[in-house]
């Protein structure tokens, strides 16, 4: 068996809530202090809550080990120790090997500098050396497509220009280990397939990859091993096909562990969704082009006014497909359907996400994430090559009519 290369025992991490929105400067300290003498000793109970809890885990030379879990659930939190970004509370973790993380767009790199700098600066954090840097450089500005920018400031970069930069940069300086969180959906369809085949490429090359990702076509397509991150906690740990599909069902049950339990304080939640009018038994899943509802399901605990309420859809891209909103919403307690019914949805095969969000006026109540995501199942009535097909799949006539008009 190959070496274990990362390993971490009993890991947590905890925060305090609201911590960070008090000002630390020393006038406003005191004015606090002024005010309320014996404020600045009181602790709330409720100001501590772990993102992780007794996290161990072990991965091994050359292993590609994806981690999913719904949003909040302690994988980036989890990402960000391992790579030495954050400090855990409790337990510990080593890594034996030269890692290369991309956990935001942008990690590392500095606003004022151009793509060509901070390449090198990026080489440089990684223990690089200029020639090493130098032989990779062409590659790098290749893959990440902008030749025309290297000399530019990258503050002036788009956000899809900076991630295929980070990226490139992280994938091509030959890390041992390579932490990747869910960055490559600011990309577009085609370059999110050159940097999983170039993930794959770093695996073959007998180097370690920890991936994080929504999208579970990406986790069969690349990952060894699964680790379903719930809570703060490692819920379930072993085979991707089996992992995967447990993870899938308990969201397809609307059984999220808790994760979409009545948070704190929360007026509302939205607890599953679903897809109606269809023939087919799959609710998640779009096989017609046809007429077809979709529903979400909210649980209000308070009674909401003056309510707005947001749908978007994305596609695999993260490019925005639809998206609306309504307005001064009176919800009283108790579940309630959302439905929106389509004519059709005409959408090119392939994943979505729906995200669904409820206010109280200004104040956020809920953002969901739907999970799972929606699947597309219609036939193509587009291109055959990937390239050439839009978002639209809409299916049309096509016909011939020899000569010109009004000639015999």
């Amino acid at each position: 068996m190959n070496r274990v290369v990362i390993h971490g025992e009993n890991l947590g991490k905890s925060y305090r809530r609201g911590a960070l929105q008090q000002s630390t400067l020393l006038r406003d300290y005191l004015s606090r202090a002024m005010k309320s003498p014996f404020s600045i000793f009181r602790r709330n109970k409720e100001e501590t809550f772990w993102a992780l809890k007794d996290v161990s885990l072990e991965v091994h030379e050359g292993e590609v080990l994806g981690l999913i879990g719904r949003n909040g659930a302690g994988k980036t939190t989890l990402l960000k120790v391992l790579s030495r970004i954050t400090r855990p509370t409790t337990g510990w973790a080593e890594i034996h090997g030269r890692v290369g993380s991309l956990l935001e767009v942008g990690t590392g790199f500095h606003p004022e500098l151009t793509g060509r700098e901070n390449m090198y600066l990026s080489g440089a954090i990684l223990g690089m050396g200029r020639k090493e840097i130098d032989r990779k450089f062409d590659e790098i500005v290749a893959f990440a497509e902008i030749e025309k920018f290297i000399e530019t400031p990258v503050k002036h970069y788009s956000s899809g220009m900076y991630v295929r930069l980070a990226f490139a940069v992280a994938a091509h300086l030959e890390p041992e280990i390579l932490l990747v969180d869910e960055v490559l959906a600011v990309g577009d369809i085609n370059f999110q397939k050159k940097c999983l085949g170039k993930m794959g490429d770093v695996a073959k090359a007998g180097r370690t990859v920890v991936l994080v990702t929504h999208q579970m076509n990406q986790i069969r397509r690349l990952c060894h091993r699964v680790i379903w991150v719930g809570d703060g906690s490692v819920r379930l740990n072993g085979n991707t096909h089996e992992v995967v599909s447990a993870y899938e069902s308990a969201m397809a049950r609307g059984d999220n562990h808790g994760e979409r339990d009545r948070a704190a304080g929360s007026k509302g939640r939205f607890q599953k969704w679903e897809i109606t009018g269809q023939s087919t038994g799959n609710p998640y899943t779009v096989t017609t082009l046809g007429p077809l509802t979709v529903e979400f399901h909210l649980r209000v605990f308070e009674r909401l006014r003056r309510g707005v309420h947001g749908v978007a859809l994305y596609g695999s891209d993260r490019q925005l497909v639809w998206g609306t909103a309504a307005y001064n919403l009176d919800f009283r307690p108790g579940m309630h359907t959302l439905i929106y019914k389509f004519p059709s949805l005409p959408l090119r095969p392939g994943p979505y996400n729906w995200l669904v969000s409820l206010y109280d006026e200004d104040s956020e109540v809920d953002m969901w994430e739907a999970a799972p995501e929606m699947s597309v199942a219609t036939e193509n009535h587009q291109h055959s090559r990937d390239e050439w097909s839009g978002i639209l799949n809409l299916p049309a006539s096509f016909e011939i009519i020899a000569g010109v008009p009004g000639e015999q």
